[in-house]
């Protein structure tokens, strides 16, 4: 499948064009909005440093609960898809971590926390600068989006999928199962290797190759309930290593305020498309459908 990229700061129109593509398919591709190379490629080799190191470590800075949504998950742990077999992946999960941080026992490491902390910080400015021309789009105030991202609900995530032999992935199993997402945007930063795939629109499912430069982003279901489904939340996977190579990639969830009352846009909703969606609180939504992940693990 091929996404758009919209070069946010030299696009003569990111506006239009991001409207175009959330619209059409819910993802697209954004390039030149001030993420660090050499910072995105330290996030990696921590990253990968991380995962393939000592289980004790891991284990130390283990997941606890949604409520909490931070921390290391192996293997087996999560179902994106909760109707089919576990996800093959480990995760490390880390929310709110500028305003509302674990103790440092919880993290491997100090400089660990620091280096995602900054990362952090800078896709959090990236992500405000989509949601503000969004928000002028949709013919809301330009802060009208940013003034209830404030963090609670704002998680970056490390993802590490292993490589696998065929035989032991069972059948229906992928690294993570079909899913949408849960909140408003995420922004996703694959490795080299690929094995995103993207449900499109004739119910086919299209490959997303990396693209050097650019970072995936891509609606979610609160989104999609604000702009009463102009903009779809897709369903998406990722394909299980089988071919020998591990694959990396680093997702950051821009979801609201748990407060946030998500009601479909005055702009979105006409004669023609009247409103398809009951007004719900973001934190409603998104706990319910990390509990639903986690329904193995947490709720037995």
């Amino acid at each position: 499948m091929t996404l758009p990229v919209i070069p946010f700061y030299s696009h003569p129109a990111p506006a239009q064009a991001i409207h175009n593509s959330l619209s059409q398919s819910g993802f697209m591709q954004i390039s030149d909005i001030g993420i660090e190379p050499t910072l995105l490629a330290e996030v990696y080799a921590v990253s990968r440093a991380f995962f393939t190191g000592d289980q004790q470590t891991k284990s130390r800075c283990g997941y606890r609960s949604a409520q909490e949504n931070f921390g290391y998950q192996g293997l087996l742990e999560e179902n994106l898809d909760p109707t089919a077999p576990a996800d093959i992946k480990e995760t490390f999960t880390m929310r709110n971590i500028l305003t509302a941080c674990p103790d440092d026992q919880r993290w491997p490491s100090v400089a660990f926390k620091e280096l995602m902390q900054a990362f952090y910080a800078q896709v959090l400015q990236a992500s405000y600068a989509l949601q503000r021309v969004m928000a002028k789009q949709l013919g809301e105030a330009e802060d009208f989006f940013v003034r209830v991202h404030n963090g609670e609900n704002i998680s970056l995530r490390l993802l590490y999928y292993p490589a696998q032999d065929a035989n032991s992935v069972s059948e229906g199993q992928l690294g993570a199962g079909a899913h949408t997402d849960y909140g408003f945007l995420t922004l996703l930063f694959q490795d080299n290797v690929g094995g995103l795939q993207v449900l499109g629109s004739d119910n086919t499912w299209m490959d997303v190759p990396p693209e050097d430069g650019a970072v995936v982003v891509n609606s979610g279901d609160l989104l999609e309930r604000w702009t009463n489904g102009t903009y779809r939340s897709t369903l998406h996977r990722v394909m299980p290593r089988t071919n020998g190579q591990d694959r990396l990639s680093i997702a950051m969830f821009i979801d609201p305020d748990t407060p946030t009352m998500v009601t479909p846009l005055n702009s979105c909703v006409t004669e023609d498309q009247p409103c398809r969606f009951d007004a719900i609180t973001a934190g409603e939504h998104i706990q319910t459908k990390l509990a639903a992940s986690h329904k193995a693990r947490f709720q037995k």
